[in-house]
């Protein structure tokens, strides 16, 4: 790499990182997934209540996350900060940065495409256990108030003794 690539490559890194895509620590083409993980994890890291940082530096810090992600998240609002940043959004296909690398993540290899979208967990799963025994219970219920009061739901059509054993004789000859 040449001197002038070199000044030039770390003049458009000096240039991105006082960007609100540097405090996020994101690149510009970053997806709006990746820039909701970045604020995530920097949050968490930064939050006044959290961090070990003195109180005034944290709150300066987490304000300044807050602010960018408001704006990057927001699909209008980043088209115009990418404008008056000068980045341009043509879109050309390159390959991702870290394409030779593995991932670490749980998720590499999995069947599900979004991090989100994830098999429930046992809690999840037992509320919707519960979410169940209770509609079948409020349905038993409403049948037997309709019994209780005599009001048949279902009127049972009356069978002669004489139909009756040809009808279990169908039915024995359609199970087998």
């Amino acid at each position: 790499m040449t001197q002038f690539a070199q000044k030039r490559t770390i003049s458009a890194q000096t240039r991105l990182a006082t960007t609100y895509y540097g405090w996020l620590g994101v690149d510009p083409s970053a997806s709006p997934v990746e820039i909701r993980r970045a604020y995530r994890e920097l949050s968490k890291q930064y939050h006044p209540d959290t961090t070990e940082l003195p109180g005034d530096v944290a709150t300066q810090k987490f304000q300044q996350l807050n602010e960018a992600y408001a704006t990057l998240s927001s699909p209008e609002r980043r088209m115009l900060y990418d404008a008056k940043i000068g980045y341009s959004r043509v879109n050309v296909l390159q390959a991702p940065l870290d394409l030779d690398e593995v991932s670490s993540s749980p998720w590499t290899g999995s069947a599900y495409l979004d991090p989100h979208d994830r098999p429930l967990s046992a809690g999840e799963i037992f509320a919707l256990f519960i979410l169940g025994v209770t509609f079948l219970a409020c349905l038993l219920l409403a049948i037997a108030l309709g019994l209780a009061q005599g009001n048949a739901t279902l009127p049972l059509p009356e069978v002669s003794p004489m139909i009756l054993p040809q009808l279990l004789m169908i039915l024995s000859l359609n199970l087998l």
